[in-house]
C-alpha cells in the first residue's frame, strides 16, 4: 500500500516535500497503528484459543491432557501466522511470494534436520495414536520406567530410582512398547516349591488360603493352583492369580513372604539345594 502511494505521489510530479505531507504521513500511521492492532489481537486471540483447547483435556480426566496442549499449540502458531500474513499484506507485500519462500526455506531446512524431523514425527504418531500417556509404566528400547513427559522430540522416564531417561521419539516409535498400565488387571505369577515327602493337598490349600486371603486377589477370572513340576529338589506348585496393575508389585513381593510363612507354620517343608557325597574305603584311603 505504501509502495503504490509512493508510485503515484511520483508519477504526479510530487516533490520529497509533498511526500511529507499530512495525507501522505496519516497513510503510513495508519498502516503501522492497523499493523501493531492487528499483531496485538493475533496474540491475544492465538492464546486465547490455545488456553481453551488445552482446558478441554484438563476438564475430562478420560481425555490426554498431553494430546490437547499439543494441539493448542498448533492452533496457536496457526493463528500468529495468519496475523503475520496479514500484517504483511496491509503494507503491500505480496503474500503469495513469501509464502513460497518459507516454503523452499522449510525444505532446505528438512533436508538438513531429517534426523530431529522423524522425531518430531514420531512425536506426533506417538501424540495422536496414544500408546503411551503419562502415568504409564513401561518399558522401551530396554529402558523400563514411568512416563513422565512427551514432547515433540523425546519421551521422558524417571526409572524405579527415581533417575530421568530420554529416549528420542523415533526410538519410541520405531521399538517394541512394553505398557504396562494398558490394562486395568494383571496377572501375579509364583512358583512354590515343596519337598517330595510333603503332603501335596495340605501344602496346596495353606498356599490357595494364604492368596485368597488377601483382598487384593482377584476371584475371577478363577486362580490356578496346581502341581507344575517335579524338580530335582522340590514338588513345584504353579500359582497365577488376578489383581489389579496398581497392586501389583506390591502384591507380588508380599506374597512371597506370606506364603512361606504360612508353609512354615503348616510345618510343609520347603526344600533347598542338598548334595550326598558317596565315599568308598578307597577314597578315604
Amino acid at each position: 500500500m505504501i509502495q503504490d502511494l509512493l508510485n503515484a505521489e511520483v508519477a504526479a510530479g510530487r516533490t520529497v516535500a509533498d511526500f511529507l505531507s499530512l495525507e501522505f504521513l496519516a497513510a503510513v500511521l495508519g498502516d503501522v497503528v492497523a499493523a501493531v492492532v492487528i499483531l496485538i489481537l493475533g496474540f491475544a486471540i492465538a492464546g486465547w484459543v490455545s488456553r481453551r483447547i488445552r482446558g478441554i483435556g484438563g476438564r475430562h480426566a478420560h481425555l490426554d491432557v498431553t494430546l490437547f496442549n499439543f494441539l493448542g499449540n498448533i492452533a496457536r502458531y496457526v493463528i500468529l501466522g495468519l496475523a503475520f500474513l496479514i500484517i504483511l499484506n496491509t503494507f503491500g507485500v505480496q503474500t503469495t511470494s513469501v509464502i513460497a519462500v518459507i516454503g523452499a526455506a522449510g525444505l532446505a531446512i528438512g533436508l538438513a534436520l531429517q534426523g530431529t524431523l522423524s522425531n518430531v514425527a514420531a512425536g506426533v504418531m506417538l501424540i495422536f495414536f496414544r500408546p503411551i500417556k503419562v502415568g504409564d509404566f513401561v518399558d522401551i528400547a530396554g529402558s523400563m520406567g514411568t512416563v513422565q513427559d512427551i514432547t515433540l522430540n523425546y519421551t521422558e522416564l524417571a526409572n524405579i530410582g527415581n533417575v530421568q531417561i530420554i529416549i528420542p521419539n523415533s526410538e519410541v516409535w520405531g521399538n517394541t512398547i512394553v505398557n504396562y498400565s494398558a490394562y486395568p488387571k494383571r496377572r501375579a505369577e509364583w512358583t512354590f516349591g515343596v519337598a517330595y515327602g510333603a503332603d501335596l493337598k495340605r501344602a496346596e490349600e495353606v498356599i490357595r488360603n494364604t492368596i485368597m486371603s488377601d483382598p487384593r486377589s482377584h476371584t475371577e477370572p478363577e486362580p490356578f493352583i496346581q502341581v507344575n513340576g517335579l524338580g530335582d529338589f522340590s514338588v513345584d506348585f504353579l500359582v497365577r492369580v488376578w489383581c489389579d496393575a496398581s497392586d501389583y508389585f506390591a502384591y507380588q513381593a508380599d506374597m512371597k513372604r506370606k506364603v512361606k510363612e504360612a508353609l512354615d507354620a503348616a510345618g510343609v517343608e520347603i526344600p533347598f539345594p542338598t548334595r550326598t557325597v558317596m565315599m568308598t574305603k578307597g577314597d578315604a584311603a
